[in-house]
């Protein structure tokens, strides 16, 4: 089977850093490919990635040994699931999993019958169109599937979503948890930084790793300091649209 970088680094304690990429080309991806992230998430639910995309981004950061590629589903939806891993994607983030239900119906995805429902094809790149050899009855072993935790259920159920077997991280999602939560698109207030290094300690109580996104460097030395397994540091699109206004406004024309 083909290691999956990723979830033997989870395995092993070794925190990973990375960066999410939503401008969903290959060649933005490879942009960053090389800039020392240990991942890289391929985002489709908020931005206009599709499983076309995906693979093309996927085989990009093939050539980068360094970089983990996630891909994020744009729901958390059988069919989209299946198409992602048949593009070869090994870990997979699944938005809005808001009950252990959710969790179970992510997991079931992921997996062949009769431990699951996902569809059986050999002729895929995830099995390198058939030269992978017993791919039916080891893929489960390589596969991370993380439930985005995103939500005041999600916040309920918390301990419950990370008994479900098979699910392999809990990941924190400030934008959403922040308006569930009633703070509107206020990602720095002090009282959601709380909930969320409150919940980072709660996932690992539970025996997962705890990720999480964010842009905010306050949060993000609080993460780390709670033992944060995986964490990205922004957005690919954020970073060119600030770049592109800080230099246009570092020259004054007269």
């Amino acid at each position: 089977m083909i290691e999956n970088r990723f979830k033997t680094a989870l395995a092993e304690g070794r925190r990973q850093i990375g960066l999410w990429t939503t401008l969903s080309t290959a060649f933005a991806t490879e942009v960053v490919a090389g800039a020392g992230f240990d991942w890289l998430c391929l985002d489709t639910e908020h931005s206009p990635g599709d499983p076309l995309t995906i693979l093309l981004q996927l085989q990009c950061i093939a050539g980068y040994p360094g970089v983990s590629a996630m891909v994020r589903p744009a729901a958390n939806d059988a069919v989209l699931i299946k198409r992602m891993l048949d593009a070869g994607a090994q870990t997979l983030l699944i938005p809005m999993v808001n009950s252990a239900d959710d969790a179970r119906a992510a997991v079931a995805a992921t997996r062949y019958p009769p431990d699951g429902i996902r569809g059986v094809s050999a002729l895929t790149r995830a099995t390198q169109f058939g030269r992978v050899k017993g791919y039916f009855d080891g893929a489960a072993s390589q596969l991370c599937t993380i439930a985005q935790i995103e939500t005041r259920a999600a916040l309920d159920a918390l301990e419950d979503i990370a008994a479900v077997p098979g699910i392999d991280g809990l990941f924190v999602g400030p934008a959403d948890l922040a308006a569930s939560l009633g703070y509107g698109a206020n990602q720095q207030h002090p009282d959601l930084r709380a909930k969320v290094i409150e919940t980072i300690a709660r996932i690992k109580a539970a025996g997962k790793p705890a990720g999480l996104l964010t842009g905010d460097t306050v949060l993000q030395q609080q993460a780390l300091a709670a033992g944060i397994d995986f964490l990205a540091l922004g957005v690919d699109a954020g970073l060119l649209a600030r770049a592109a206004e800080s230099l246009r406004n570092s020259i004054a024309l007269s």
